[in-house]
Parts: structure tokens; sequence; C-alpha cells
């Protein structure tokens, strides 16, 4: 049985007269003892999604169990076996680090004690500060904090949105290192994240963009699946070469990609990589670079876009 399962969700937000659609009938399922990512931007539905697979949100239609269990019928039973962690630190700020944890233990009737051997490993960084108002914590001592609230019962699933939002580079990868470590004790895991860079360190992912599911696979797969070949272009007027490649008929689609631009081509013969670059070049352009990348999932999930054409073309 999977540790998810959501069939034809849908979730909206009233807007003045209007409705505002949050999740539009999403279907997928989430596999017991996996790292499952949810990934897309600010607003694609990701939050909403996790407060009602936490019980915390009713849908307006579909459905989605958890654990075997109904969201809405069975939110009780729910609310005792998983673990949340919104994407806003939403501990108390004036109670300390250890005052923190031990309310948390003490609603689901449990103690520290009992269960410190599931948060040894991440409450050992923080226990220095046990005596600090958790209000006075860095980002990423808060980060780590809510994650021992979260795991303090003992759950069998551990919902995360957004855990590394605003948190620095090294404590993002130290987050993940202990993703990895919280797995193998069977705990299954599913974390919704706006960085596509992180989407490679999860065993499956959902893309999500404005309420819908565009793809569901492992990372390679979905990979793998980018229909044509991806080339990397950079030159001297990376302004001027990003209008000049939207117009120019050889190229299919153009978007910029840091010190690059990246463009698939209608015909991918090596005549017209070279007819291309004669045609910027008479355009006063530069060209520094042109060369053949293997698609990272931003890549893909630009092109999986509703309408992509129109926004990269424009």
């Amino acid at each position: 049985m999977p540790a998810v399962e959501i069939s034809q969700l849908v979730k909206t937000y009233p807007v003045g007269k209007n409705k505002l659609t949050a999740l539009d009938k999403i279907s997928f399922d989430v596999n017991e003892g996996e790292i499952f990512g949810l990934i897309g931007p600010d607003g694609a539905g990701k939050t909403s999604l996790f407060r009602i697979l936490t019980t915390l949100l009713i849908p307006d239609s579909g459905s989605a169990q958890v654990l075997g269990l109904d969201v809405v019928r069975d939110f009780r039973e729910i609310r005792k076996k998983v673990g949340y962690m919104p994407g806003k630190f939403s501990l108390y700020q004036d109670l300390t680090v250890e005052e923190n944890l031990n309310f948390f233990a003490t609603v689901f009737g449990t103690t520290i004690k009992e269960n410190k051997y599931l948060i040894e490993e991440i409450y050992v960084q923080i226990e220095p500060f046990k005596d600090r108002r958790a209000g006075k914590l860095s980002g990423g001592m808060k980060q780590k904090l809510a994650l021992c609230c979260a795991l303090i019962h003992k759950p069998s699933i551990l919902f995360l949105d957004e855990p590394t939002t605003g948190v620095d580079t090294v404590s993002r990868k130290e987050f993940w290192e202990m993703l990895g470590r919280l797995k193998k004790q069977g705990i299954t895991i599913m974390v919704s994240t706006p960085y596509m860079d992180e989407a490679t360190l999860c065993e499956r992912i959902a893309l999500i963009q404005d309420a819908k599911i565009m793809s569901v696979d492992t990372p390679a797969q979905i990979i793998q699946q980018f229909p044509d070949p991806l080339f990397a272009i950079r030159g001297d007027q990376m302004g001027k070469l990003l209008k000049q490649l939207r117009q120019n008929p050889e190229v299919e689609t153009c978007n910029a990609f840091g010190d690059y631009h990246h463009i698939t081509l209608k015909d991918n013969s090596a005549g017209t990589q070279t007819r291309l670059i004669g045609q910027l070049e008479k355009e006063n352009l530069h060209i520094k670079e042109l060369k053949a990348i293997t698609p990272t999932i931003e890549d893909c999930f630009i092109r999986l876009m509703p309408h992509n054409n129109q926004i990269q073309r424009s």
C-alpha cells in the first residue's frame, strides 16, 4: 500500500467574486519508505497540498489517503502518525529550545527520553543552545529544532514544506544528509522545494506548476524524457544574444540559464549549428561557445510548462 494516495484532488480559495484554484485535479502516489519531492515555484500549490495531507485543510473534491487513512474522515488518527514541518517557522518563539521540544513531546503523549534516539544526531547540534529562546536562533538552528519537534513522537511519515528556503548552502546540504539517515530508520519523507537542484536528491519527484502536476517520475527518467538535444551558448552581449536567439528561425526554444542560454534547434545537424553562429556573427554578436549539454530538472520543468513556446519565444 502506498504511504500517500492522491486522486483528482481539487482545492480552491475565494477571491472576491471569483475563485483561485490552488490544486486542479491532481493525482499521484508516494511509496512507503521513499524520499518524494514536490518541486515547483511559490504559488504552485505545494503548501495547499501539504495542509490537506496533514488534515489542516479540507479539499473541495477528490480524495487523499495517508497511511491508508482518509484525510477528512480519519483526521484524528492521521495526526497521531504524521510529522509536519511547515514552511514558516511556527514554534513558540518565547520558549527555549528544550521547552519547545518538551511541549511537543507532551502533546503527543510521549517524552524526549523515550524517542531521543530518533533525534539524537540532530539534537546534539542544538543542545548547546537548549536554554536559548527559539526566536533568537539562527535560520539553520531553527530548522533543526523544527525537525526535532516534528520527529519527537516517532511519526511514520514526515511532511516537510520548503524546509530549506532561506537557509544557507551548508545548512541545506546538512539537512538533506539528515533526511537520508532518517529514511534508513523507515520513515517516509515527502518534501516540497522551489529549488530545482534539490530534485535530484529525491528518489521520485512530482513537478507542479499553476496547480497542476506536470510529471511524476524519478529525476533520471524525467531528464531522459527531454525530447530534443539541448545546447548551451554564450557570447559577449548576453542580453542582445537572448533577443536574437528568440527571433532566429533556426531556434526552437531559448531560455537564460546563468552564464549561458539553453537552446533547442529545429534541425540538430552540424550545418545548422554553423549556420546559426554565422547568422549571429552578422548581428555583431561574438559567440564564445556553443556546446551540447545534458538537460537539468529545470530545463525539463520549463519544457513541460503550459504555453511554454509562448513564454520562451515572447
